[in-house]
């Protein structure tokens, strides 16, 4: 993979691997977790504008960063009102953040019907108008969002160019219809098609595992970089594949104990618990054993049996 920085407005990224959000998963360890395993750039998971200009703590709580993350500090908001997308963007809430990423490609019907996320591929004076009032907050701003919501409803290059028109520094694509939701195949035509019709860098999203993925999108896109979603929740290190320094199974280790102390200290003993079997289980997923693995780690009842558990593992 042909490794480079990437300049969003006046940010500058370690390197052009990014995470993209992942609803559930991407908290602030998790960010924290990738991020030390080689990703350049890592997102929260959406937040709703709406939620924090209502003051919602269950909202406030998904911004949590880890005093040792060193990147740049990006956080994806979502909504379809203008004036919560501002409010929020200039709030003290996003304060700490460098760069705000909008979605517009969420794909969930709760989501989608509520006018949100992909429904703005819809509507692109709307989402026009979104962009512009993030861009208020004077921060940097990148824009997130799918190919269209289906196959007779291509709109990636005008899109494209209506984010770059509306002030966005960077935009991440994701090569499939809303109504694809995560299954078929990455159309890597319309990534290039958009990638040809603007200026601002473009990140290419959508069905990296492995190197050969990455690098596979890379070279069918002429894509600036790419984002990896559910590859990294199977494998958080997947980051030091793709940037050509793997991990060995001690270092797989350590950064899954890591994630395990970190997550109790800032969630708590039964979040943890819950969250890192669920976790363990995607990292082994495939693996010769997996099941009777599986069969313990659902059986531990606190993050200490989890991690002992975790000493028998080989990731």
């Amino acid at each position: 993979m042909h490794l480079k920085q990437i300049k969003i407005g006046k940010l500058h990224t370690k390197n052009n691997v990014f995470l993209a959000p992942l609803a559930g998963y991407t908290n602030a360890v998790f960010r924290q977790t990738c991020y030390d395993a080689g990703a350049g750039l890592t997102f929260t998971e959406m937040i709703s504008a709406k939620g924090l200009c209502y003051n919602s703590q269950n909202t406030r709580d998904m911004l949590i960063i880890t005093p040792e993350y060193s990147g740049i500090k990006a956080v994806q908001l979502f909504g379809a009102d203008p004036y919560f997308i501002e409010k929020a963007a200039c709030g003290q809430d996003i304060a700490p953040f460098d760069l705000i990423d909008i979605n517009m490609g969420c794909p969930m019907p709760k989501i989608y019907n509520n006018g949100e996320g992909s429904a703005l591929l819809n509507d692109m004076p709307l989402a026009s108008k979104i962009i512009k009032a993030c861009k208020k907050s004077g921060k940097a701003v990148s824009v997130k969002f799918r190919i269209g919501v289906n196959s007779s409803s291509i709109v990636t290059t005008e899109f494209a160019k209506m984010c770059q028109d509306s002030g966005a520094d960077m935009i991440c694509i994701h090569g499939r219809t809303k109504s694809k939701i995560y299954s078929g195949d990455v159309n890597f035509s319309e990534i290039e098609k958009a990638k040809n019709a603007v200026q601002i860098p473009v990140i290419a999203n959508g069905g990296v595992f492995s190197l050969k993925d990455a690098n596979e999108l890379m070279d069918k896109t002429g894509a600036d970089g790419i984002a990896v979603a559910r590859g990294a929740m199977y494998a958080p290190w997947i980051f030091g594949e793709l940037i050509e320094n793997p991990l060995t199974n001690e270092q797989k280790k350590a950064l899954v104990q890591k994630q395990i102390t970190q997550i109790r200290h800032y969630f708590g003993e039964r979040f943890a618990t819950v969250f890192m079997r669920k976790m363990i289980a995607f990292y082994i997923k495939g693996q010769f054993g997996a099941s009777a693995l599986k069969e313990k780690l659902f059986k531990c009842n606190n993050t200490e049996e989890v991690e002992e558990l975790l000493k028998s593992i080989t990731f």
